[in-house]
């Protein structure tokens, strides 16, 4: 068995695909709001029976591994690597695309953050950084699990190290892990003297490291207490979240991610049982952000540090969320200045603000007001101008009204107004983020002309080609009614689109299928005559070409999904009664179609002669079938 059919079948693709997305029900089946567009009635559906997925929204479906490639933007390699130590099959380095770049440098990673924890744990060196993480009330265990590590004082211990495994020095730069010297000629040591914070994907690979300056050099160091990782192939600080492959699992159970700033805050919330908490290490809560924390919760509680730079933080972190439209609080930190400090104080109390959260925008309400005197003018025009900024970041407008409604009271100004002068603000921020966004890709508009495109594939879709998608799916799906359909329909009144996975499944039924179909319960035939058709039409066109194969399973795909979503709840006759009543359908309409191109075919001899001449044998085969298929539709009328 090949890798990647091994982890398919270890893997249940619900399973996996719930760590992204929020699944629900429908039927046998699960559903959701697609991850890959923007869409607010779900048409993304999962099998767990045929351990496939597909959007009937922006087509794209597929197995397990797909779905991973697709979310994660890796290659199919770098899919197999990740999801094979959860299925538990091991790989085999025998083939040089699993030694590709990214995963080199994943690796010079994992290896460096190996060697950091060991010298913190070894290495006298490292005392000093020991003791303060002890002074911190850190535990042996809590270091271990999150691999804290120290970096030594040298310039090329590191490097040294990762050379001895096997790796060049262009690579140890490529993973953030030197700097080049200021004369060009060779690398240096990125991280010396720091204690390090291994950052992790939400998987646990190893990306990068935050770097802080240990404590007895803090008056002697020039670079600043906190150094991180540049942006590398395999680390974007916008695409992580720190702590979140420790934290998913009791977000989603608590249905609630408590997001603080920084390493710190985290690493003493877990150790304190607070499970649920990562950090945007110290910057907005981007799109992508957002869009991981959605896969397992839309709440979301910020606990920033009790000052003017922790409310401004609570302001930025949150515009990518409350444009997504999540369910936003703020924790009030009730001791210290972070929630660091003030965990270790006392645990309980941290309990106590989680549990007690404000909402954001009351949070700002009550910010705002406590700095102002409403009896003067330009404090009323202060809290609209702050006020309304935020008010107009949120994605619900059920509480874009209330809150503007609530504004409108507390300063005595009418909503009309305000509205009219959110309704600026928005058209400015509109401006400003295509501006942005035009200079950044040079390609304005290219998502507009994305959906067109999409638009227009789905509107050239024909009569036949719809009719055929829901006639084939009704044959996946209740096989039993093949010989009928097979009697009765032939390929030419299949659309062109699906004519190829009819003839196919013709040829498989007549061949094999029927003996599966006899010996098969009805309970199980739907998914086996699925997996068994696909895997004929694997062996049939295997040596072929793969796009054509690869279509072709993406059609089969695609109906067997259509079949579950839109027929789940049919029984056996009535199943019968709808491939009768779409059979009936798809006749007249070849009838319609056929008919219109021979009286094409007629005219255009008629009228030219010379097209006429020596024809006389074919006009009389054309004007036969004409009348033939006349009285077969009179039949079907």
């Amino acid at each position: 068995m090949q890798p990647s059919d091994e982890i398919k079948a270890k893997l249940d693709i619900v399973d996996v695909i719930r760590e992204y997305i929020q699944l629900r029900p429908a039927g046998m089946n699960f559903r959701a709001n697609c991850p890959f567009h923007n869409e607010k009635t779900p048409s993304f559906m999962v099998s767990s029976e045929k351990q496939i997925w597909h959007c009937f929204g922006c087509g794209k479906g597929g197995d397990v591994l797909s779905f991973v490639m697709e979310m994660e933007g890796l290659s199919f390699v770098e899919t197999l690597r990740q999801l094979a130590p959860r299925a538990g099959v091991v790989l085999k380095k025998v083939d040089s695309q699993i030694t590709s770049k990214r995963n080199r440098i994943l690796d010079i990673l994992e290896l460096s953050a190996s060697f950091y924890y060991k010298v913190l744990n070894e290495s006298q060196e490292a005392r000093p950084a020991s003791l303060y993480l002890k002074k911190r009330g850190l535990s042996e265990k809590t270091i271990a699990e999150w691999k804290i590590g120290y970096s030594p004082d040298s310039w090329d211990r590191v490097i040294n190290l990762l050379k001895k495994n096997g790796y060049d020095e262009n690579e140890i730069f490529l993973a953030g892990m030197a700097t080049r010297k200021e004369n060009g000629s060779g690398f240096y040591d990125r991280f010396r003297g720091r204690i390090m914070f291994p950052i992790r994907d939400f998987n646990g690979n190893v990306l990068g490291f935050s770097a802080r300056v240990s404590p007895e050099k803090e008056k002697t160091e020039k670079m600043g207490k906190y150094i991180n990782s540049p942006q590398t192939l395999v680390y974007d600080k916008s695409k992580v979240l720190f702590g979140l492959d420790k934290a998913k699992m009791e977000i989603k159970k608590a249905s609630l991610a408590v997001v603080v700033e920084g390493q710190m805050d985290v690493i003493t919330a877990h150790q304190a049982g607070f499970l649920n908490t990562i950090a945007s290490s110290g910057t907005a809560l981007t799109s992508e952000q957002v869009a991981l924390l959605k896969r397992y919760t839309g709440n979301v509680a910020l606990g920033f540090d009790m000052d003017q730079a922790g409310e401004m933080a609570a302001e930025r972190g949150a515009r990518g969320a409350m444009a997504a439209g999540m369910n936003i609080s703020v924790v009030c930190v009730p001791l210290g200045k972070d929630p660091d400090e003030c965990i270790r104080q006392d645990p309980a109390e941290w309990k106590k603000a989680i549990e007690n959260t404000k909402p954001l925008m009351q949070y700002f309400f009550d910010q705002t007001f406590s700095k102002l005197d409403l009896e003067k003018v330009d404090h009323k025009r202060e809290a609209a101008r702050k006020l309304l900024g935020i008010v107009g970041r949120l994605g619900n407008r059920i509480e874009e009204d209330l809150w503007l409604k609530k504004l409108s009271q507390k300063i005595d100004v009418t909503e009309n107004i305000l509205k009219e002068t959110l309704m600026k603000i928005k058209a400015g921020r509109r401006k400003q983020e295509e501006k942005a966004e035009y200079r950044q890709s040079g390609t304005a508009g290219a998502g507009n002309r994305e959906k067109k495109a999409f638009d227009k594939k789905t509107a050239d879709l024909t009569w036949a080609d719809r009719l055929s998608e829901l006639f084939l799916a009704l044959l996946l799906k209740f096989p039993g009614n093949l010989e009928y359909a097979i009697a009765n329909i032939s390929p030419d009144s299949i659309g062109e689109t699906l004519k190829s996975i009819y003839i196919n499944l013709i040829f498989y039924y007549n061949n094999i299928g029927k003996e599966l179909i006899f010996a098969t319960s009805k309970a199980e035939l739907s998914k086996f005559f699925y997996e068994d058709f696909k895997n004929w039409l694997k062996n049939q066109k295997e040596g072929e070409k793969t796009g054509e194969l690869d279509d072709l399973t993406a059609s089969l795909d695609h109906l067997s999904l259509l079949g579950e979503r839109d027929y789940y709840n049919l029984e056996t006759e009535e199943a019968r009664k709808e491939i009768l009543k779409i059979s009936l359908e798809l006749k007249r309409s070849y009838f319609d179609s056929r008919l219109k191109e021979i009286k094409k075919l007629i005219t255009e001899a008629e009228i030219s002669p010379k097209q006429k001449e020596g024809k006389e044998k074919e006009m009389l085969v054309l004007l036969n079938e004409f009348k033939s298929l006349n009285e077969e539709k009179r039949k079907i009328d």
